[in-house]
């Protein structure tokens, strides 16, 4: 049993929501940090037994979901309060674990692009469990989202969840692609690597490129001139490494800006609800990448 803080709740665990990270901790790339347990997890969703005597925004039997450094995949979880979000009428714990990190990585980095200012928006990996998130967001407050997935169908899945363009990475350079469109504001790309080159060249003026993941490599040839020329912003981010402080007003912003919206215009998408005994098969539909959406361990 976790020890609980003065400002922490004690969570018991319905659901954790299952993401990459997960994967690359197991692997030995991505360890946890030093405020974090030594196992996966960094979502979950479940009902509080115990509060801490600092803590005044919940109360034992409270339905919520939370934002963790790790250790999700566990029967109880002792969370911070300033990382608990209250989990909306009419969503289910299951799909609660699938929305802390979803929505806060796509909220604090469409902060990062410059929300008003951004107008358009590319989101590499639509199909994914951040894809499908930042699509609904995206549209949610107004933006015309373009997206590129692993062949025509899930695209075409992505463009009935609503992107306004849905791109098939296999078959078509989506830099010309996005470019015959006029270019986007932003892109949110988890692929790094070789995409710089033609992320880049997606941009509108002025524009903003930010980084979220590097699956095809962290390393890539950048011709400076581009980014002076045409006044382009390249970001890097990262949510887990971040301190408490920054993290808890993350979770804040979200709940003020993006929790009104759920589960009316945001609403994850499940692919699969897979045992906690059998997590490693919820990892391996993840290294297919095969999943339309989150994959969301429950409990019992």
């Amino acid at each position: 049993m976790p020890s609980v803080g003065p400002a922490d709740v004690l969570i018991a665990v319905a659901a954790a929501g299952v993401n990459r990270a997960d994967i690359l901790q197991r692997r030995g790339l991505y360890p946890a940090p030093p405020d974090a347990p030594p196992w996966p997890g960094l979502e979950v969703a479940g009902v509080i037994e115990l509060v801490g005597e600092e803590v005044t925004g919940f109360r034992p039997g409270d339905r919520v979901c939370a934002l963790i450094p790790g250790g999700g995949y566990a029967e109880y979880v002792a969370c911070h309060e300033s990382l608990v979000l209250p989990t909306p009428e009419d969503v289910t714990d299951i799909e609660a674990a699938a929305l802390p990190e979803a929505v806060c990585t796509v909220w604090s980095n469409l902060r990062v692009g410059g929300v008003p200012g951004v107008r358009s928006l590319l989101v590499h990996g639509g199909s994914g469990g951040i894809g499908t998130t930042a699509i609904q967001i995206a549209k949610a407050i107004g933006l015309y989202v373009v997206i590129t997935a692993g062949g025509h169908e899930r695209a075409e899945r992505c463009v009935e969840l609503g992107a306004d363009v849905g791109i098939d990475y296999r078959s078509t350079d989506f830099a010309a692609s996005v470019a015959k469109l006029g270019g986007v504001d932003m892109v949110l790309d988890c692929i790094g690597g070789e995409y710089l080159k033609r992320n880049l060249a997606a941009l509108k003026d002025d524009g903003t490129l930010v980084i979220i993941g590097l699956q095809s490599g962290a390393t890539a040839e950048l011709n400076l001139a581009t980014l002076l020329s045409r006044r382009l912003t390249i970001a890097g981010t990262a949510l887990r490494s971040r301190p408490l402080e920054q993290r808890a007003a993350i979770v804040a912003d979200v709940l003020a800006s993006v929790w009104p919206l759920v589960p009316s215009q945001v609403r994850p998408v499940i692919h699969e609800v897979i045992p906690f005994a059998e997590a490693m098969r919820a990892h391996e539909v993840m290294e297919r990448r095969g999943a339309f959406g989150k994959v969301v361990l429950a409990m019992g």
